[in-house]
């Protein structure tokens, strides 16, 4: 009975991750051509205490090789307790950045990141809505290819690619392998037409379809997932027009975590979100990893109680590292980061336990972020 467990989970990981690897490739990469601007965006920004961080991110929005007249940028300010709102004015003559407002958050439920979002577009006057992170870098052709997608696709909402900038601590690679993963598992959602995931510190949509759907409503109680929840709205309402935009000329680069604990902070928040999806086959992606990485961590012990054999101990790592191995080489490849992939054994023995704490921790803790604490 245990070993038809065993295979039934292994069977189900592989077919999983195999699809992620044959859908990746058919979401068709996006080529950037020459043409006319014709759509105008609202770039909304909500940000708290990232002092450090806003002067790289307004330099990047400086240098948006787009229309000037058709893209404003409003910044959210969620109770800055530092200098950010002095380091945005003073950007601002830097950089001599025009069309940039700074808001006030309105906070109205338990979630100030979807009341920040909330507040900017009741302000927006561009017909399309761009979310990033304070935290994060834009590419220069940002806009463009975004224009160019949208004039030749009928879409509503267009999840765009993330990635983190790149050092050569340990930490630093192992979060890049981890969103690599995520990454790939997003692209390789849409390309089997079964997506489930999206990040918004690249994401763009339609002021008036969110509008129509009535926001955050109905998910306001849960502090994150301003991104995820509203995927699913998104595809509740016509998945024929949610895409993802495939292309380098678009990816925005986000910092990773600078240690353990606030990595750990990050993705329990993450994780906690994920039993109020209504995403079916988000949740069955999420438990089949759950339950792979949970195996990885009790066969050594079944090994040493004599139940198992250490040959099927060592097929069992074989087959995962190596359809974990095709998926991440092919998202390094598209992010161009195939120089990660080095670490890539460390990371995949530390993965499981990383994986299954978070989970745990998830389920029976609440969170702190942003100096601020949450409750499940």
């Amino acid at each position: 009975m245990l070993l038809i467990i065993i295979l039934v989970i292994i069977v189900l990981y592989v077919l999983l991750i195999g699809s992620f690897v044959w859908g990746f490739d058919r979401v068709a990469d996006f080529k950037l051509t020459d043409h006319q601007a014709k759509t105008g965006f609202s770039i909304i920004i909500p940000f708290r205490n990232e002092a450090e961080h806003l002067l790289s991110l307004l330099r990047s929005l400086s240098q948006l090789d787009y229309p000037k007249h058709l893209f404003e940028i409003l910044l959210v300010d969620d109770d800055s307790t530092d200098d950010s709102v002095q380091v945005i004015h003073k950007s601002m003559a830097q950089f001599k950045l025009m069309g940039i407002t700074v808001l006030k958050n309105n906070r109205l439920t338990q979630s100030p990141k979807k009341d920040a979002i909330t507040e900017a577009i009741s302000k927006a006057k561009h017909d399309w809505i761009v979310t990033t992170d304070a935290d994060c870098q834009v590419p220069k052709f940002w806009l463009d290819c975004l224009d160019s997608f949208i004039q030749q696709h009928n879409a509503n909402c267009i999840v765009s690619p993330v990635s983190y900038s790149q050092n050569k601590s340990f930490l630093n690679q192992f979060q890049i392998l981890d969103l690599l993963s995520l990454q790939a598992a997003t692209i390789g959602g849409f390309g089997i037409n079964k997506p489930f995931l999206c990040n918004g510190a690249n994401l763009a949509y339609k002021k008036l379809v969110f509008e129509n759907l009535n926001g955050f409503e109905g998910n306001a109680q849960i502090a994150s997932g301003d991104d995820v929840f509203l995927l699913e709205k998104m595809l509740k309402k016509d998945s024929s027009k949610v895409h993802y935009l495939k292309t380098a000329n678009a990816i925005v680069t986000s910092i990773p975590q600078k240690n353990f604990k606030d990595l750990v902070a990050q993705r329990v928040r993450w994780a906690a979100k994920t039993s109020s999806y209504k995403n079916k086959f988000g949740k069955i992606t999420g438990v089949i990893v759950l339950l792979m990485n949970a195996l990885l961590l009790l066969l050594p012990l079944l090994f040493v109680l004599g139940v198992i054999s250490l040959k099927l101990v060592i097929y069992v790592l074989i087959i995962k590292f190596a359809i974990d191995f095709l998926l991440l080489f092919k998202s390094a490849r598209f992010f161009e980061q195939e120089s990660i992939l080095t670490t890539f054994t460390w990371s995949c023995f530390l993965y499981p336990f990383f994986s299954v704490y978070v989970a745990i921790v998830s389920v029976f803790k609440g969170y702190s972020w942003k100096g601020r604490a949450y409750r499940k």
